[in-house]
């Protein structure tokens, strides 16, 4: 009995021995992966944000890409997604991403999100009011204004790559 005793507690130390080096390696992982700071984080994460950007379906995106860009992108690949081309009052054409069956409010808020998007990398005007945008511009396509929020842009035979231009509302006296 003495025997079995002895031949059985090599083979457990063995044992006891492997599962302890596998728990200090996964502790000395946890320790390194501890030991970095948020801005190590942050830049390897922007490493592999720039390696996923230079895919050809996502190269037409900025470097400081937000999820939301790359699932519009994405959207576009699989026809869910439509782009809208907004002209503003100086003839500059934003090109806005809406899914298919998007209403003029989602177009109206796409907008919002696209400028202000565009202002946080430019380090332009931090607020803009707009309510008071809304109310003072119409947006039209085809010389139709787009009046009803509810309405769907397919309603209106807006389709992907077409122009929706910013006109100013005339005052009623």
């Amino acid at each position: 009995m003495a025997d079995e005793i002895k031949n059985e507690s090599p083979s457990v130390s063995i044992k006891e021995e492997e599962t302890a080096a596998i728990y200090n390696e996964e502790k000395a992982a946890e320790e390194e992966e501890e030991e970095l700071s948020h801005a190590d984080i942050l830049d390897l994460f922007q490493e592999g944000l720039a390696m996923i950007v230079q895919d050809p379906l996502l190269c037409d995106l900025p470097i400081q890409v937000t999820l939301e860009e790359i699932n519009s992108q994405v959207a576009l690949e699989y026809g869910q997604a439509m782009t809208v081309k907004v002209k503003k009052g100086d003839n500059e054409i934003m090109p806005v991403v809406v899914i298919q069956n998007a209403s003029v409010l989602d177009l109206k808020k796409a907008i919002q999100r696209y400028i202000q998007l565009k202002q946080q990398r430019e380090g332009g005007t931090q607020f803009i009011s707009w309510k008071y945008i809304w109310r003072t511009y119409h947006l039209t396509f085809n010389g139709e204004k787009l009046t009803d929020d509810k309405m769907k842009l397919k309603d209106y035979a807006i389709r992907n790559r077409d122009e929706v231009t910013f006109i100013k509302k005339l005052r009623k006296k």
